[in-house]
């Protein structure tokens, strides 16, 4: 019989505290600045341009969009990432709202299940987002002006 998944609330916690903080090194200015363009090197490729977008504020949290600048003249080796987050400055947080084209993801899915999902969809995801916000803090580089309050 297969043990059950219980969602790890604590390590999710510690990945999404750590996520805000690799956000807020990207755009410490997030209060005041709607947009972050940055270029990060991708293996030896040509440097690809991203973009980290803010969509909503409110009171307590904030809507960020991280997506690659797309260029008709690059042909890029992979797809990058796209993601949504939500950033909890109260709860000093950020996890994963959206990833490319997929919403709404919940903290655990039966498996199987029609997306193809699996278990701990939504950690892997949040584990994924550090993954990638600390590549880019090490291989990239800032395209506009970076302000530290």
């Amino acid at each position: 019989m297969k043990k059950k998944y219980t969602v790890d609330l604590a390590a999710q916690m510690a990945e999404c505290e750590a996520n805000y903080a690799r956000i807020m090194q990207l755009l410490p200015d997030m209060d005041t600045v709607d947009q972050r363009q940055f270029a990060v090197d991708m293996a030896g490729s040509e440097l690809q341009q991203f973009r980290i977008v803010v969509m909503e504020r409110c009171k307590y949290t904030t809507m960020v969009d991280i997506s690659r600048q797309s260029d008709p003249s690059s042909k890029p080796w992979t797809t990058a990432p796209s993601f949504s987050l939500r950033v909890y400055h109260d709860a000093r947080m950020a996890e994963v709202v959206a990833f490319d084209q997929h919403r709404r993801l919940q903290a655990k899915y039966d498996y199987p299940n029609d997306n193809m999902y699996q278990r701990d969809e939504k950690s892997q995801l949040n584990t994924f987002l550090g993954e990638w916000l600390s590549h880019c803090l090490k291989y990239g580089q800032a395209l506009t002006p970076v302000m530290t309050p």
